[in-house]
């Protein structure tokens, strides 16, 4: 089998809402996030307006999430909001597919 090839997206330079979607967690790197939580074993992020959901091991969690650059160089961080509690993720990677889809 193959690997589609990957196109790596400028995060600086896209709007906000191109990171609505269907995200399929590669890898991560955790500070000191819980393993057992859902963000620490997440395998996919869906972004909808201000609606996010994680999928980790057949389960999903709900919450929110919004984005905030730095002011220096316009880094996206999400803020997401899961049970009570608020989370800082630095985007440092977004790639996807040509066709924009990925397979199963």
């Amino acid at each position: 089998m193959t690997t589609p090839a990957l196109l790596d997206v400028n995060l600086q330079q896209v709007p906000d809402p191109y990171l609505e979607g269907r995200w399929r967690v590669v890898n991560k790197v955790l500070s000191r996030e819980d393993p057992t939580s859902p963000l620490a074993q997440a395998t996919e992020v869906h972004l909808q307006p201000q609606l996010l959901r994680l999928d980790a091991n057949g389960q999903a969690t709900n919450g929110q999430w919004r984005v905030q650059r730095d002011a220096l160089l316009s880094r996206p961080y999400l803020l997401l909001h899961l049970a009570g509690q608020e989370i800082s993720a630095l985007i440092t990677r977004l790639r996807f597919p040509p066709m924009g889809t990925f397979a199963p």
